[in-house]
């Protein structure tokens, strides 16, 4: 019997953490390489027509980024709102060169060649 509940609680440890992961962890940033930009320009405005008819609305943007050893890519991404001019992001990129994600850093976590 004490077999039995040792085995259902290590069940439900193992189920909770995997509960946990899933909830808190961000799969756009997990394992991406990350690249680095300063935000010059507004955005351009994007609309996206809804199958309910709604339209949703974001702004492109598309620039030079480096990353930590001073390689470049020109990258494209889009955001929900424009964003700040001379804002820095940091860009998480796929495998495939796709912008899944950014956060806004500061100038002194930019590395000196994207500065």
């Amino acid at each position: 019997m004490k077999k039995g509940w040792f085995i259902f609680l290590v069940i439900v440890v193992v189920l909770a953490g995997a509960s946990y992961a899933v909830l808190t962890l961000d799969f756009n940033r997990f394992n991406k390489e990350r690249y680095y930009i300063q935000i010059t320009q507004d955005g351009e405005k994007i609309e996206d027509r809804l199958d309910n008819g709604e339209t949703m609305i974001r702004y492109g943007y598309k620039g030079d980024a480096v990353n930590d050893e001073g390689k470049h890519k020109e990258l494209e991404f889009s955001a929900n709102k424009q964003l700040r001019k001379g804002a820095y992001l940091m860009l998480y990129v796929n495998k495939e060169g796709e912008v899944t994600s950014y956060d806004e850093v500061s100038k002194k976590d930019m590395p000196k060649e994207a500065s």
